[in-house]
């Protein structure tokens, strides 16, 4: 493939799918319902038909991706909910693990336009989004200026080794990932829908990068760790290249299925204990800040961090949940699903400090202590029994 290019995947038969509208897709299950989501006891029946369509879609997806991808069942699931969350995620990890080709498999199971753009030191901001060009009309002679897209309108970007460019190009993203458009020569110019940016890291190799910016990092919801394969994994990979079978994915959703998962994702019910919770976490992490009525900062929070996440954290936090929830079969969300997101939504949002560097202490391990330390119900037995004394 083109370091610049573009690949589109053509359409399938127009068929009935999960979301009780016709479109493009294999059949999955029963249609699913139109209707919002409420509570379990409210519409049982619908909200269970949503869960229930939007589960068998995953599975279908699940096995059309793992007929080209061995394993990474974590990565996949996490790229997934980004997706029906509408967010973008940065995917970390050596050469050799198929971040590439996971990603370009996902598009095709999506049916979904998909572009590649390899970030260099010598890449302009131009050759993200477009250009203007000057366009002469041969009837008239009238000269005037056309707009030429750039690689970033397509549904998935492919944003591979994002770190190896300057980052005044680097900035050529945050307008498309955060407004789903590009101004170019003052006009602005929208971006198909859906539109996701998955970005590649090599963490080793560290010459002739340049780290992203925080305000960057914030706008990825996930940053996604993929680590080596198993024993047995490699050795089902190392099978498949030496048989050479060639592995046809065929298309299990279209855009329109997409966003009617989105919808669901966000009708989905959360209680305020479970948000107080998130919040609670995420406000953990602001060292600079003090600590609410009644808690305590845990121990390698208070020494490793030198900046904790902001509210954009909170808002993931919680809206990552509600993926984890619906593509785990339940109806609601639990503090335990917060939990399960907690890592990759918080990986990359906190920084560290001399001390973390000295100790070769990781954010992950701040994340589970964090997770640890932080009780689901806002506070500690001690900690309850010692604010009740001191009301007294």
């Amino acid at each position: 493939m083109h370091a610049n290019g573009r690949v589109g995947h053509k359409r399938g038969a127009q068929t009935a799918d999960i979301t009780g509208e016709p479109f493009r897709t294999l059949p999955v299950s029963s249609p699913m319902t139109n209707q919002p989501l409420r509570s379990p006891d409210d519409a049982p029946g619908a909200t269970l038909d949503a869960v229930r369509d939007v589960q068998a879609a995953y599975a279908k997806l699940r096995e059309e991706i793992h007929k080209t991808i061995v394993g990474q069942d974590d990565v996949v699931t996490q790229m997934m909910m980004a997706i029906f969350c509408r967010g973008h995620a940065v995917v970390v990890g050596v050469p050799g693990l198929a971040k590439t080709l996971l990603i370009s498999t996902i598009a095709k199971a999506l049916n979904l336009q998909f572009s590649r753009i390899q970030f260099t030191p010598d890449l302009m901001p131009a050759d993200i989004t477009g250009t203007e060009v000057i366009q002469e009309d041969k009837a008239t002679g009238h000269r005037g200026l056309r707009f030429v897209p750039g690689p970033v309108f397509a549904n998935i970007i492919l944003a591979d080794e994002i770190n190896r460019t300057p980052p005044k190009t680097q900035a050529a993203l945050l307008e498309a990932m955060q407004e789903r458009q590009v101004t170019v020569g003052g006009q602005r110019h929208a971006l198909p829908s859906p539109f996701f940016v998955l970005a590649t890291q090599n963490p080793i190799e560290q010459e002739g990068t340049y780290p992203l910016p925080e305000a960057q990092l914030d706008r990825f919801m996930f940053q996604i760790h993929i680590t080596y394969p198993t024993m047995q994994e490699e050795m089902e990979i190392v099978r498949r290249q030496n048989n050479r079978v060639a592995s046809s994915i065929q298309p299990v959703m279209d855009e329109a299925a997409i966003v009617r998962v989105q919808e669901v994702v966000r009708q989905m019910p959360v209680p305020d204990h479970v948000i107080s919770y998130a919040l609670r976490l995420v406000r953990a992490t602001r060292v600079k800040e003090p600590m609410d009525l009644g808690l305590t900062r845990p121990e390698k929070v208070k020494d490793y961090l030198a900046w904790g996440a902001g509210p954009r954290a909170s808002e993931y936090l919680v809206l990552a949940a509600k993926a984890q929830a619906l593509l785990t079969g339940s109806t609601h969300v639990t503090p335990e699903h917060v939990k399960a997101v907690a890592t990759p939504v918080l990986r990359h949002r906190l920084m560290l400090n001399f001390n973390a560097e000295a100790d070769q202490v990781a954010t992950d391990h701040v994340v589970a202590d964090l997770l640890a330390g932080v009780p689901v119900d806002g506070m500690t037995p001690v900690e309850k029994r010692t604010l009740k004394e001191a009301m007294r």
